[in-house]
């Protein structure tokens, strides 16, 4: 690789020039000073800034514009509250902010250039989970919200995820994350501004007292009925994040016990030593709960992911504890919210399993499918009553927050494997049922992470040049959803493939559904043969894809 030495030594040192981070700005002058052999990791920093994808900023935490640091959010927050007053809006900006490193510094920074711009900044009281802050931007009426967090990445990330208040979000915007065009303009305004020495700053803004997070948690508590079954026994792990102490404070004020909590997963570490990625969807992220679990003899294994937007759950079978994947809770909690006389739209992705839409075609529901994120499910209609997508994201309740909310979802399962167990029944067997009743949607993903973004792109210039005719022996179309999304779609008789990049990390994803019919209620040989061939289906498609 041929770098520009100088070039990179004249950014950095105009970069350094406007630093308000001695951390940031130390780390920069020793890469600076280990020029030219430090050539490649200076241009890494300088690629680019950091821009909003499927939620907001996200980056590893570094000096220079490709990281996330102070100068980068001092920017961001100048040109978000810049943006606001442009477009007229009025009230205050809420701000949250998980236990991640940088986290409250970056909310408090926000505070300052809020106030400095002439407006109310509100932040939350602690590290407390993302669902708090979206509903905290419609419950306070707010202008918008700011949260502050890298939900499941690595350590070393932090992100930063900006919400709209109803004046500029809309009625199926209000409280939900940016979308197009909000998110150029905002992005245009960072680019505008100028010095950072020169953006006013002012006081640290208005700490919020316990009353948001106790609304909250009531409105929380609302979304079981109540008369409903309470008799469960759960155990659950925060996985080193900030949902621990809101979660049990849902779980008992709505009438269930206090979850077995995993010891080592329960206090907030921004390190996450347990596990190697902070995800529930990970190899090994559910090991210790489900140990917990079949110590203390619990009916279900709940996790939350490091903000708790997130939820995951695994159940007990005859050779052990299974995690169900996303698609499987989210066609849970739609039966089980149908079942309840819950109208309205339910809606998932393009990406989520095609089961919903069998399932709503058949109860008649409205049903809806939009792009990947949650920003574009919760637009799927003023109508919608419930969003899901496959990567453990659920709203179960749009009311209280238009985002994914891991808090509602776990209290939402709870109802329903309580009632299930009051009738000597478990989530399993309920799957059982749908499946029966629509046949077996076997779902998996294909996922790789990658050191080079650019990997990503040449894998799907391949797919593009010569895309598969066929796919476990069936004939597939193609669809590409280019220049609009960087999306391919291949679709065959009982089977379809969704490739894409990921809109939060360096990964290319694939993801994978095979349908099998049920003959004479013989779920176990559907599911067996749907599981040979969706292994079949990954094979062909790691081949296609060459990337694996």
């Amino acid at each position: 690789m041929n770098l520009d030495v100088e070039r990179l030594r004249a950014q950095a040192e105009e970069w350094l020039a406007d630093d308000p981070d001695l951390i940031t700005s130390s780390e920069l002058s020793r890469l600076l000073a280990g020029l030219p052999g430090t050539a490649a990791e200076l241009a890494d920093r300088f690629s680019g800034p950091l821009t909003f994808g499927t939620a907001g900023l996200r980056g590893p935490l570094r000096a220079g514009p490709n990281g996330m640091n102070l100068a980068v959010v001092r920017a961001a927050a100048a040109g978000l509250v810049g943006w606001l007053a442009e477009h007229g809006a009025t009230g205050p900006l809420v701000i949250g902010y998980d236990a991640r490193h940088g986290s409250k510094m970056f909310a408090e920074e926000t505070a300052r250039v809020c106030t400095g711009a002439g407006r109310r900044a509100l932040l939350l009281p602690d590290h407390l989970p993302t669902p708090v802050l979206a509903y905290a931007v419609r419950a306070l009426d707010a202008a918008a919200g700011v949260m502050v967090t890298a939900s499941h990445n690595p350590p070393q990330d932090n992100g930063y995820k900006v919400y709209l208040g109803a004046q500029l979000g809309g009625i199926v915007g209000a409280g939900a994350q940016l979308v197009a065009p909000a998110d150029a303009e905002i992005e245009h305004a960072i680019r505008a501004v100028g010095p950072l020495a020169d953006v006013p700053l002012g006081q640290p803004g208005e700490v919020l007292g316990p009353d948001l997070l106790d609304g909250y948690l009531a409105a929380a508590a609302g979304v079981v009925e109540a008369e409903s079954p309470r008799e469960l026994a759960v155990a659950y792990t925060p996985m080193h994040g900030v949902g621990g102490a809101v979660l049990g404070a849902a779980f008992t004020r709505a009438g269930f016990a206090a979850p077995a909590v995993v010891a080592l997963q329960a206090a907030p570490d921004p390190d996450f030593p347990t596990v190697a990625f902070p995800n529930p969807e990970e190899p090994g992220a559910m090991d210790l709960v489900t140990n917990l679990a079949r110590e203390v003899g619990a009916d279900i294994a709940i996790a939350t992911d490091p903000d708790a937007d997130r939820c995951a759950v695994a159940i007990p079978t005859p050779t052990g504890w299974r995690t169900l994947r996303g698609d499987e809770v989210g066609i849970l909690l739609a039966d089980h919210l149908i079942r309840r006389g819950v109208r309205g739209r339910y809606a998932t992705t393009i990406v989520s399993s095609s089961m919903l839409r069998a399932l709503c075609e058949k109860r008649g529901v409205p049903y809806g499918e939009t792009l990947t994120g949650f920003k574009w499910i919760v637009r799927a209609g003023e109508d919608l009553v419930f969003g899901y997508e496959e990567a453990l994201g659920y709203c179960v309740a749009p009311h209280i927050a238009r985002d994914k909310d891991g808090i509602t979802a776990a209290l939402t399962v709870a109802e329903l494997a309580a009632g299930l167990r009051s009738e000597l029944r478990g989530l399993g067997d309920r799957l059982d049922e749908l499946a029966s009743e629509f046949g077996c949607y076997v779902t998996d993903q294909l996922s790789v992470r990658v050191d080079d973004v650019s990997e990503i792109a040449d894998a799907m210039a391949r797919l593009r040049a010569k895309p598969p005719t066929t796919l476990i022996d069936e004939p597939v179309r193609v669809e590409d959803l280019m220049p609009d999304n960087d999306v391919v779609i291949l679709r065959g008789d009982g089977l379809r493939v969704v490739v894409r990049p990921s809109g939060t990390e360096p990964k290319l994803k694939a993801y994978l559904e095979v349908v099998e019919p049920v003959h004479d209620g013989d779920v176990a040989a559907a599911r067996q043969l749907g599981s040979a061939a969706i292994s079949a289906l990954r094979t062909e498609m790691a081949a296609a894809l060459g990337i694996w």
